[in-house]
């Protein structure tokens, strides 16, 4: 990975500094496949705002909530799962809001009602059926 343009960076020196860890530690997240920095041409890890996002969960779960490297792993996998989860629900309720307005300007404009009306005054009268006389219960 190359450095992106138009991206605020940072080296891991000025990281290490800022969140009171020492440099191994960021160089082990690393490793562990926990930050993905970016690299300069002449190879410098170079840490983006995303990059210090996902560093200070990392650090929250470890310090204030005691979780290991491992479970930081799932934690963080779950949350990607999460995020792109609630990506495509967003995109559903895109996708049939564009539906419904789609359908809904396709209806002749004097009609807006979303189910439509029967004149009760149009229907034919059933013929009443009658019954038979009924039969009486013989008693002894």
């Amino acid at each position: 990975m190359t450095k992106q343009k138009g991206k605020a960076s940072y080296m891991i020196s000025a990281v290490a500094e800022q969140y009171g860890i020492h440099p191994q530690t960021l160089r082990l997240y690393e490793r562990e496949g926990l930050l993905a920095p970016s690299r300069s041409e002449g190879n410098t890890r170079l840490y983006t705002d995303e990059d210090l996002d996902r560093l200070e969960v990392i650090l929250q779960l470890t310090r204030e909530l005691g979780v290991n490297l491992a479970g930081v792993e799932i934690i963080l996998n779950m949350r990607e799962k999460m995020e792109a989860m609630q990506r495509q629900i967003e995109g559903f309720i895109h996708t049939l809001n564009n539906e419904l307005r789609a359908r809904a300007a396709a209806r002749p404009a004097d009609n807006n009602t979303l189910v439509p009306v029967i004149n009760i005054n149009s229907i034919p009268a059933r013929p009443e059926t009658r019954r038979g006389p009924e039969t009486k219960r013989k008693t002894r």
